[in-house]
């Protein structure tokens, strides 16, 4: 069954963000019609806010995390959460049937204060080590032997080792010899459906500001070492959200600014595949000012139940119904960030009340959200002063200083790679004193390869 399900090859060219208009004049950041114009100071506060934005979304994302998945066959969760169950006691999951979750006794933020560290987790460890690849190598494009070199260093063979499903799937056939894509083939490697390319990959967005054609070309390998098909697809979804997310006007409101964002990653999208078909399906629900609960309902009950849309992870008995599934994510996913309305904390809020995997779409929000507004207003958003501290070691292993890093120190490592692909991938330069870059842009068409297995 789960080779019937093999994703055809597209074409190099087949999906393209096709634009009307001058791409940040349709989204809000005005700049010369072909040239966007960064400062590198504010990008670094920038970047800071997407790793301190991770941190929170995921660490919250982790008290409700596989709590509500559905009662399909065994698999008997209850009813899904609704808005009026945050702050009130978590509820297990499908990992610990008999206790709630260790972090928080209610469903609430989880925090780390200044004198405290946020650890890693598979929403920022493997985007954390991409970044570190690529600074280690002095390059933008990371080869199929760099990626394996790199996985086969700083994960840990024996358990605990923090990963799941595809990755781990991946990082076994490493340690036979195989290298990306090959490591997302179905025919070795059978959860190339799930969700782990989304975690691992948003970053790349973001080191190529304003600029999706790039992105997509840094992330290619990258996605299809854990990911194929449709799940490739929507995990490049996420990479151009984040590619144009430097485009968004903090002055304007963020709302309508994102769902242009994410309307121009939905045309990466092909109308026939079921990323697509479950985008427009919530964007309707959320147009038609249904409550987000309701909105959550008819996706579960569209997806899981009637498997409609060419979605038919339900059928093929996987353990949790495929609860880690792409698909499933994605649509969840989009009811926080439409509902979120591009305000933090009531995105956070949605996405880990949401069900699934919930950590997991939560942080790519909080992420991108934590980006657009920047640290100094993520810690104003939340009224207090957060940990800059981040232990990759806590899942990872062999990274200097002891695993112990900073957002800071992050964002400076994310700028040198920046001023890499600014001037190399991008025929873009850096100006005034090395404090400021100008990226061409492509106003009116983007193009971007979906290229599958």
């Amino acid at each position: 069954m789960m080779h019937s399900l093999k994703p055809a090859v597209f074409p190099a060219i087949a999906c393209m963000l096709i634009l009307a208009g001058p791409l940040h004049s349709q989204i809000g950041k005005a700049a010369p019609s072909d040239t966007l114009a960064l400062d590198k100071a504010a990008y670094a506060n920038q970047l800071e806010g997407f790793w301190l934005g991770a941190c929170i979304a995921n660490w919250t994302g982790l008290v409700t995390e596989m709590d509500k998945i559905g009662n399909i066959g065994a698999i008997q969760t209850g009813r899904f959460y609704t808005r009026e169950d945050w702050g009130q006691p978590d509820q297990p999951s499908i990992f610990t049937p008999d206790t709630p979750s260790a972090l928080s006794r209610t469903i609430d933020f989880v925090f780390r204060g200044p004198d405290s560290l946020w650890g890693a987790d598979d929403d920022t460890d493997i985007e954390y080590m991409y970044q570190h690849l690529l600074a280690t190598h002095q390059t933008a494009i990371l080869t199929p032997e760099q990626i394996r070199d790199g996985w086969l260093r700083h994960i840990r063979k024996e358990e605990e080792n923090y990963l799941w499903v595809s990755n781990q799937q991946a990082f076994d056939l490493m340690q036979e010899g195989v290298l990306p894509p090959r490591t997302s083939d179905p025919d070795l490697n059978e959860h190339w459906e799930m969700i782990d390319a989304q975690l691992t990959t948003e970053l790349f967005g973001l080191l190529a500001p304003g600029r999706p054609d790039i992105a997509l070309k840094m992330a290619y390998l990258p996605v299809r070492t854990s990911a194929g098909g449709q799940a490739a697809l929507i995990s490049e979804f996420y990479i151009v959200m984040h590619a144009l997310a430097p485009l968004i006007n903090t002055e304007k409101p963020l709302g309508p600014q994102l769902v242009q964002v994410a309307d121009s990653a939905r045309a990466h999208l092909p109308d026939t595949g079921y990323a697509a078909r479950m985008y427009d399906f919530v964007k309707a629900k959320y147009a038609s000012g249904i409550p987000w609960e309701q909105a959550r309902d008819s996706i579960y009950q569209r997806y899981q139940v009637e498997q409609r849309d060419g979605y038919e992870i339900t059928s093929q008995d996987l353990y949790c119904n495929g609860c880690f599934a792409a698909g499933i994510n994605f649509a969840s996913s989009l009811v926080s960030l439409f509902y979120g309305e591009g305000d933090l904390r009531e995105t956070i809020k949605i996405g880990v009340l949401c069900g699934w995997d919930s950590d997991n779409p939560t942080a790519t929000w909080g992420g991108l959200l934590g980006f657009i507004l920047g640290k100094k207003d993520v810690e104003k958003t939340f009224g207090r002063t957060f940990s800059n501290r981040f232990h990759i070691h806590r899942t990872r292993q062999n990274f200097p200083n002891q695993g112990i890093d900073t957002f800071g120190r992050m964002a400076q490592t994310g700028l040198d790679i920046v001023d890499r692909v600014v001037t190399r991938e991008m025929d873009g330069r850096i100006g005034h004193a090395d404090s400021t870059w100008y990226i061409p842009l492509k106003p009116n068409l983007i193009k971007a390869t979906s290229k599958t297995h």
